[in-house]
């Protein structure tokens, strides 16, 4: 999973054009992302057709504001620059509700 920089909504958006993407957006201090960490790797394993980015909230706190990430962990799905799904709360995800909800991205 690739780390996003710090960035503005739009510089991050743009970022997004090409392709498909799943967001996952968390923090160190984090207990519930810190569950789900060991996970993604898994997931991004079944879901090659996505390209997985990790977004740190603390480094990017205005970009998590400007999209509405109100709990962590949360995950953004894009299909060339369009958002097509999100699963943002706070609650603990765990790997099979992380790996359903992908599956039924249109």
């Amino acid at each position: 999973m690739r780390k996003a920089e710090t960035q503005t909504k739009d510089e991050f958006l743009e970022k997004l054009s090409v392709g498909r993407f799943i967001i996952y957006f968390g923090a160190d201090w984090c207990r519930e992302c810190q569950y789900i960490r060991s996970k993604l790797p898994a997931i991004e394993n079944n879901f090659s057709q996505y390209r997985f980015i990790k977004v740190d909230r603390d480094d990017n706190t205005q970009l998590c504001l400007d999209l509405n990430i109100r709990g962590l962990p949360s995950f953004l799905a894009f299909n060339n620059g369009q958002e097509i799904g999100r699963f943002v709360n706070g609650d603990l995800k765990t790997q099979p509700e992380i790996e359903s909800w992908i599956r039924h991205l249109k």
